[in-house]
């Protein structure tokens, strides 16, 4: 059968549903991933079918630098957001119609989600709510939205905090979705979002690990976690000659790169790191990314600077991971056993952040407006002491024993979402349902 993923935002959000669409289509499955044109590259060469969405969202990081630090200040980010977004759904209901084109199923991710479920609407076919972040309310796990707290609040107030953030949420969202539904022909959904009107069992399916977020007792039975599905790309990987003799020249070095981050005062910041590096005594990896670190430093025999590198290559060869937070690479890190330092950029990486903290593997996340080379250099050492490298080894060796894609994938045919293509046929469904259409 045919499956539409809908995932927009930076690769980070992109990636793990490029994964999940391997693994789909593994199991016999036919799979489109509709996203933002600057992840095209990443879906065609894994062999999936891409379907543009208008989502360019390095785009607005590269016209607006500070709109990363505006981030970590959820109502700015929904601000910025709303209009963003806004704008960018002016294509979406036709986009998306020719993305779910010939579909079965269609799982949407995040900002798209509600895109998705409008799709399934018009077109009869089943959807499924998918996040890498858990945003389903409950007593025990805090909002990632807000600033993570500094002890444990009250059943009752995070659930309030839940439910504010929804309506924040919807308020960033809501323009565009009617804006799609209107193109689509449906009616409106209510001022406050669709939230409180969902059938019991609204399927939401989660990627992220259950041991960076054990799934609350509150959640209901239709809200699964997963695991993380990790886009595995070091088996077919070869270092440049220049990287693999600086791994072999010398102790395992720290990993230093913020992903598709982008902001202002990349050089001092990048000073700052090299400095930090030096101080605290350790070689360096620096990824520079799509811009979060500066390129053109005096690097010397202790520092290499590269665009990057697959996470499962690199950081099981290095000592520890300075990184934004984002879900891929806290997981990447948490994965490799090795301690992380996050120095969070936006949206949900302090929690992440603070999720790892709250397991022992890393310190509490340090503001990037404020940090200098002290401050970096003394979470480095830190994430030498014997019992943090100890227990950072414990967590990647049980992380390692999951597979998020086989279980989602389990989970999905539990639903009775997945079938066979003889299946289908056999309960009269055409094999490529719309196709050519």
């Amino acid at each position: 059968m045919k499956i539409a993923l809908f995932s927009i935002g930076t690769q980070g959000d992109v990636r793990p549903f490029v994964a999940l669409g391997l693994g789909l289509q593994s199991a016999g499955h036919e799979v489109c991933v509709a996203s933002g044109e600057t992840c095209r590259e990443l879906v065609e060469q894994h062999g999936l079918t891409f379907a543009p969405l208008t989502a360019d969202f390095l785009d607005i990081m590269a016209r607006d630098p500070k709109a990363l630090q505006k981030g970590l200040n959820p109502v700015s980010l929904l601000r910025t957001a709303r209009r963003e977004l806004t704008v960018m759904a002016s294509d979406w209901a036709e986009q998306g119609m020719a993305a779910a084109r010939g579909a079965q199923l269609l799982i949407g991710n995040g900002m798209v989600a509600s895109l998705a479920a409008a799709l399934g609407e018009v077109l009869s076919i089943p959807t499924v709510e998918s996040h890498l972040q858990p945003i389903t309310p409950c007593g025990d796990i805090p909002p990632m939205m807000l600033p993570p707290p500094k002890r444990q609040r009250m059943p009752a107030i995070n659930r309030f905090l839940y439910h504010s953030c929804r309506q924040l949420t919807w308020q960033m969202l809501g323009p565009a979705v009617a804006k799609v539904r209107r193109d689509l022909g449906l009616d409106p959904l209510p001022w406050y979002g669709p939230f409180y009107h969902r059938r019991p069992d609204h399927r939401v399916l989660y990627g992220f690990s259950p041991i960076l977020v054990p799934p609350s007792p509150q959640w209901p039975a239709s809200v699964k976690v997963a695991g993380n599905w990790f886009l595995e790309e070091g088996a077919d990987y070869q270092p440049s000659t220049e990287l693999a003799d600086f791994l072999a020249a010398g102790p395992a070095p720290v990993y230093v790169g913020f992903g598709s981050m982008l902001g202002e005062g990349i050089a001092e910041f990048t000073g700052h790191v090299v400095s930090a590096l030096r101080r605290s005594g350790q070689r360096g990896i620096l990824a520079t990314g799509w811009g979060g670190l500066a390129a053109d430093i005096d690097s010397g025999d202790d520092i290499l600077v590269i665009p990057g590198a697959p996470h499962d290559w690199l950081f099981p060869r290095v000592s520890m991971a300075v990184h934004h937070g984002g879900v891929g690479t806290t997981a990447a890190a948490l994965r490799a056993g090795i301690p992380s330092v996050v120095v969070p950029f936006f949206g949900d990486q302090p929690f992440w952040g603070w999720r790892l903290n709250q397991l022992g593997v890393a310190p509490p996340t340090l503001a990037r407006k404020k940090l200098d080379a002290r401050q970096l250099a003394e979470a480095m050492t830190w994430c030498q002491r014997p019992d943090v490298v100890d227990r950072a080894t414990l967590l990647g060796a049980e992380l390692r024993r999951e597979d998020g894609i086989a279980k989602a994938i389990a989970t999905l045919e539990q639903w009775g979402l997945l079938k066979t293509e003889s299946a289908l046929v056999e309960e009269g469904e055409p094999e490529r349902q719309l196709e050519g259409a």
